[in-house]
């Protein structure tokens, strides 16, 4: 490794002691802390939070192996070699025609540069340049791309990790309204038979969402959806409507039904599924590496799109709930008893209430890949880069970014966490986890007794097949509702009669 710097041989032995305490002392605090985090949540009953936490470890551990893998493999990279156009093709900067002092490259490059930042740059340089060609990407770009990668996935779990925190503090506000219901001297019989009558017009949730019928008033109907959502996304009356909505479709025979900690169970068995990185978000990033060519300026372009689709999974929210009030308000003058909403999936794209955690995903994750990459840049290159690009290119995209942040913590999320309760079907968080547990043992235990069973009527000659041995539909639902995290409403129609496994915590 001549000119390469010091190697080990010759590298004072306290010096390489120092350093590895540093490193080795560094990831032990972090593995413990995860650790004790993890015997936190065990211990308070948090299972979706402790999902959670694993879903980063995966994550983490996915981060170390693409840097064994990247390290291991770097100098075998360097060697590949390609034409020399090809390799200046596709830059993110453009070369300097004359001037190739120490500035060029400070800039991001995967071509092979004249200052070589570690050994086998030079040895690839010349490898390849012997054969009239250049390395496929230098040892210090492919290090650099390696630092970008971990940049990009702690960005994202921070990130996560702060959206859910302000959101369930947004979400926490809802409380005493929950707590307002729940101290009225509910008896179950009066609330299903006593005969009471509601102007609907006069209800506060239809004055604050109906207004009025036809095609004006529909294009006012989506203008006020998108303003709300910045202004009191979610008020007391909206939000102890589809709470009555929800517990009359889905457990009438419970009216004390917990609805505040169902969402808080919810939305903490959803974050899981957003703290990851899963394999398309990955393909995203690599689409978007190879269209960062000079002079695109796609990073700008791209700073759009996580608040495009924001604003519209926002509105979209928004407008569920005009929908709900605009359905009774169209069909009836007065009801009796209290005014009740009919969830419905038809209300949502696609009839999917799913599809907008997936669009969530993908937001903050854009938007972590739009802030990480600034910052990398700013801290690898200086705020000179020619890839930062100029400042009025740099200053909306951190806005955006800042904003994006802020209107999905106080607003989306929350906003996600009670509207897509009004689909047709619930999810496993309706359940405590004890209750959970008991089900899913009680699906397993049902499903071995049917394969025993099939497997004793595959044996038996000319036999009648055991009445005990068949399968049971309602212990596959349930099953199938723990794993998923939904189930279909004729599914718990089916379990009315056990009343009992819908807590009221």
């Amino acid at each position: 490794m001549a000119g390469g710097g010091t190697t080990l041989e010759y590298t004072p032995t306290w010096v390489v002691a120092l350093v590895c305490s540093v490193i080795v002392s560094i990831s032990f605090a972090v593995e413990r802390f995860l650790h004790r985090a993890g015997k936190h949540f065990q211990k308070n009953d948090q299972k979706q939070l402790f999902g959670a936490l694993q879903k980063i470890k995966e994550e983490l551990m996915l981060l170390g192996f693409i840097s064994l893998l990247l390290s291991v493999s770097q100098s075998k990279i360097a060697k590949i070699c390609i034409s020399k156009g090809l390799s200046e093709k596709f830059l993110p900067c453009k070369k300097p025609k004359v001037d190739k002092s120490l500035k060029d490259s400070s800039h991001f490059q995967f071509s092979f540069t004249a200052r070589h930042l570690l050994a086998e740059d030079s040895t690839a340089g010349d490898y390849c340049s012997q054969k009239g060609k250049a390395p496929l990407m230098s040892v210090s770009a492919l290090h650099e791309l390696h630092i970008f990668i971990f940049v990009l996935a702690v960005a994202h779990i921070i990130f996560c990790l702060l959206t859910i925190i302000f959101g369930t503090m947004k979400i926490m506000q809802w409380r005493k309204w929950e707590d307002q219901v729940l101290e009225k001297d509910y008896d179950a019989d009066q609330v299903i038979q006593k005969k009471k009558f509601t102007a609907v017009q006069e209800h506060e949730f239809i004055r604050g969402r109906f207004l009025g019928v036809g095609k004006a008033d529909a294009c006012f109907g989506w203008m006020h959806s998108f303003m709300k959502q910045f202004l009191g996304s979610v008020n007391e009356s909206d939000y102890i409507t589809m709470r009555l909505g929800f517990i009359t479709t889905h457990c009438k025979t419970n009216p004390k039904f917990n609805f505040h900690k169902y969402l808080m169970r919810a939305l903490n068995s959803d974050f899981k599924k957003v703290v990851g990185i899963s394999w398309y978000l990955w393909v995203f990033v690599v689409l978007f590496l190879l269209l960062n060519i000079a002079a695109w300026h796609i990073y700008f372009w791209i700073a759009f799109i996580p608040l495009i689709l924001l604003l519209a999974v926002g509105t979209k929210l928004e407008h569920i709930i005009t929908d709900l009030a605009h359905e009774v308000a169209e069909k009836h003058i007065a009801v009796e008893g209290d005014l009740v909403v009919r969830p419905s999936d038809d209300l949502f794209w696609f009839k999917s209430p799913r599809l907008v955690l997936f669009l969530i995903h993908f937001i903050l994750f854009q938007n972590s890949f739009e802030l990480a990459f600034i910052f990398f840049i700013f801290v690898e290159y200086g705020f000179d880069s020619c890839i930062m690009g100029q400042v009025k290119f740099i200053i909306p995209r951190l806005v955006i970014g800042v904003l994006v942040q802020l209107l999905c913590s106080y607003s989306t999320l929350p906003l996600y966490a009670l509207v897509t309760q009004m689909g047709s079907s619930y999810k496993g968080a309706i359940f405590n986890e004890q209750t959970q547990q008991q089900i899913v043992g009680w699906a397993k235990m049902a499903k071995k007794g049917v394969k025993k069973g099939s497997s004793h009527a595959g044996t038996s000659h000319g036999g009648s097949p055991n009445p005990l041995a068949t399968p049971s539909p309602r212990s596959i639902q349930l099953q199938s509702l723990l794993g998923k995290g939904s189930s279909q409403q004729n599914h718990h129609s089916e379990s009315e009669g056990k009343p009992e496994i819908v807590q009221a915590d």
